[in-house]
């Protein structure tokens, strides 16, 4: 299971106990695939070791320098890494919906701006370098409003729109009363 706060050393207990060596052996293993790209290191792992793709990645990425998987404490911090006009899509996308549902807590969870309402996560976007991704939770709430987005790409757990998106609240806030609703 993940550390919640992105250390990619809380799974070496882990890594140890599953794969019978000490981190000091692993570290040994990754000093000798220090020249291959990512997806050969984590292949390697993978199919001469039985890693799984999260311990493979927590090893990989610690060994190349990133000791946590977080990047961003607030959506202040996620907002300057995006364009601007994605910055004000996304603030106005998230304040359209929690004008109308102020108990949604906006908060980052994998590295992306989500709202949450307890333990639940409800909705979550992220920027790409051509589109802004909107991401209802609940699939079945994706689909009901999915021809609303006709003109986007509709994906299967995602919605594509314009980084200038033209923000319907009131469609918004609809998918977020059934998103509360199917909680």
């Amino acid at each position: 299971m993940p550390a919640a706060d992105g250390s990619r050393e809380k799974y070496f207990p882990l890594i140890e106990k599953k794969y019978g060596e000490k981190m000091a052996y692993w570290f040994k293993v990754m000093k000798e695939l220090e020249s291959e790209k990512y997806p050969a290191q984590i292949a390697y792992l993978r199919e001469n070791y039985g890693f799984s793709q999260a311990h493979a990645n927590a090893l990989v990425m610690y060994s190349r320098g990133s000791e946590s998987s977080k990047r961003f404490d607030t959506p202040s911090q996620f907002y300057k890494t995006v364009t601007p006009a994605q910055a004000k899509t996304m603030k106005a996308i998230f304040k359209a919906i929690q004008s109308k549902y102020p108990e949604l807590e906006l908060v980052i969870a994998w590295n992306q701006p989500m709202l949450k309402k307890d333990n639940s996560y409800l909705f979550g976007a992220s920027a790409a370098t051509n589109h802004i991704l909107i991401a209802p939770w609940n699939q079945d709430v994706l689909k009901k409003y999915a021809p609303k987005f006709k003109e986007y790409r509709v994906n299967k757990k995602t919605i594509a729109l314009p980084n200038d998106w033209e923000v319907d609240v009131k469609l918004l806030q609809a998918i977020m009363k059934d998103s509360l609703a199917a909680l």
